[in-house]
């Protein structure tokens, strides 16, 4: 399938992709959504909260909205991705991985860029409820990488599930680190960083045989955290190894269903590896768009639809 020729042109304000990446994040009016809790309780005695948001009118269609890391299923993109699906006749569940609702998860381990028993298992729950004949996954960075990991790594997934998108993915793990950690990434790295080390900070509460205070103090980047935490409490030799592991990137090519994945050119978290041009063109069920803006998740419209809600309901209902 031939590389997709975007038709997104934002503003000249939103041109500049760290402006659009900040704006979208700390800015956008967030549209009114009403959420309703489900809590999900895992094989291992964990937990994980679905929120789920629904159509005016009863609906048998359901996306499923998949966030980045340190994210939630309040984030302004998980949001507005919600918002457009209802008004145009979707349900929509938006995951909150392990520890990120808002409560500190149950168990030592938590969530990772490739994590799938977890999202397996709320695929299983959704459909035990027998209600959705037509699923779509839609994840937005390390959400995105999950979700192309899984749909790559099955032998087969459920009928219901006909079409994922993947907005602003780093499908080459340690590529993408490489480039957070440069100079004009700054800001985004120590923000991630901040969060990840508070979280760690309760993990050395709860758990004081696996975590430590010594621990902590050696976590100055996102690398040491992977090291220390990421890497230790799910079964990974070290970052590299774990980074390895999970990247989506050699997981395209078995993919069966049609994907969009949908990446800005401005995107400064995105390496070269993240742009799969020869395999999109060559995969009748790769669609590879890439905008010359949108920054990370920031893919800015007038009218408060974002270009990649947009996107992700034409695909969904049209590919």
């Amino acid at each position: 399938m031939p590389v997709i020729r975007p038709s997104y042109k934002p503003p000249v304000l939103f041109q500049n992709g760290h402006f659009s990446t900040i704006y979208s994040s700390k800015l956008r009016v967030v549209p009114r959504v009403k959420q309703s809790r489900e809590r999900l309780t895992l094989a291992d005695g964990d937990f994980m909260d679905l929120d789920w948001s629904y159509s005016n009118k009863p609906s048998n269609k359901l996306i499923v909205l998949l966030h980045g890391l340190e994210g939630n299923a309040q984030r302004t993109y998980i949001i507005g991705a919600a918002s457009h699906s209802n008004n145009n006749g979707w349900d929509t569940v938006a995951v909150n991985f392990r520890g990120c609702s808002g409560e500190p998860n149950s168990l030592f381990r938590s969530y990772t860029a490739g994590t799938t028993d977890d999202l397996e298992e709320v695929i299983t729950h959704i459909l035990e409820k027998d209600c959705y004949d037509k699923i779509v996954l839609n994840g937005f960075s390390l959400g995105g990488n999950l979700m192309l990991k899984y749909l790559g790594e099955q032998k087969s997934i459920p009928k219901e599930i006909k079409k994922a998108v993947a907005v602003s993915t780093p499908l080459s793990l340690e590529k993408s680190l490489n480039e957070l950690n440069k100079r004009h990434n700054f800001i985004y790295s120590t923000y991630f960083l901040i969060g990840l080390k508070k979280s760690y900070k309760e993990k050395v509460k709860l758990f004081p045989d696996q975590a430590s205070r010594e621990d902590l103090k050696k976590i100055k980047s996102l690398l040491d955290f992977d090291n220390v935490y990421t890497s230790k409490a799910h079964g990974f030799e070290d970052a590299f190894d774990y980074y390895e592991k999970n990247s989506s990137l050699p997981f395209l090519p078995k993919i069966k269903i049609p994907v969009l994945l949908l990446q800005a050119q401005n995107d400064s978290f995105l390496s070269p590896f993240c742009f799969p041009v020869e395999l999109a063109k060559i995969q009748n069920n790769i669609f590879l768009e890439m905008p010359k803006y949108g920054g990370h998740v920031g893919f800015y419209n007038k009218n408060n639809v974002y270009y990649n809600e947009q996107r992700a309901i034409e695909f969904a209902e049209n590919v």
